[in-house]
């Protein structure tokens, strides 16, 4: 459900339930039929339900906006760093074929996020527990302090990574909890404002008043 339709929906209950809380003539008319002061404010209370949560699905995907796109610049850089790394290194270790199994430099590199985190792992991993390939990686300007400052680069990947799982999980949980309340508020505006149309089907007035327009 599109968020557009979720607030007029929202307006339009409000419009209901404050307006005839607030109208003493249209209050005693749906009274007659069981709509009580007790039960508009019930009403009204599934109505800041149902806002609330969704001001709060508003933000969660808010957050989980904000934490997409920093992951996505930490793997930007990140990336930036390790292919020149792998492009260096393939010339470096050219020959030595324990070397580049050892790195994965074969082969295309992958593109999942998973895949990527585990690739680039490996790539340093290997790189700096082996004396032999920090010695040639040295030779081209990669040294060791050169392979650990990536090596955090690709941590922090990893960091942003669950960072944005759990606001895409918080986000997803705070749809359902907004459809939930939604419902429940829907279900009751649907009910009050067909017997709002019977209260006051003499008077279409006061039905506008409630937004409720009959047709002509």
């Amino acid at each position: 459900m599109k968020n557009n339709t979720i607030d007029a929906k929202l307006l339009s209950a409000q419009v209901a339930i404050d307006n005839a809380l607030s109208n003493e003539t249209i209050k005693a008319a749906v009274a007659l039929f069981g709509y009580t002061e007790t039960r508009l404010l019930a009403g009204k209370s599934l109505l800041d339900e149902a806002q609330n949560k969704q001001a709060n699905q508003k933000k969660e995907y808010g957050e989980q906006f904000a934490a997409t796109d920093e992951l996505d610049q930490a793997v930007t850089e990140a990336n930036q760093v390790y292919m020149r790394h792998v492009k260096v290194a393939r010339i470096a270790l050219n020959g030595m074929r324990g070397a580049t199994e050892a790195l994965q430099l074969a082969g295309r590199r992958k593109q999942s996020y998973s895949g990527w985190i585990k690739q680039c792992n490996i790539f340093y991993t290997n790189a700096l527990g082996d004396t032999a390939i920090k010695a040639k990686l040295a030779d081209f300007g990669i040294d060791e302090a050169v392979l650990q400052e990536a090596q955090a680069k690709v941590r922090d990947v990893e960091a942003k990574l669950a960072a944005q799982l759990k606001e895409k999980g918080e986000a997803q949980e705070s749809t359902q909890q907004r459809d939930e309340a939604l419902e429940a508020l829907l279900d009751w505006t649907s009910d009050f404002v067909a017997i709002a149309r019977i209260a006051l089907e003499s008077d279409p007035q006061l039905l506008e008043i409630l937004g409720i327009v009959e047709p002509g």
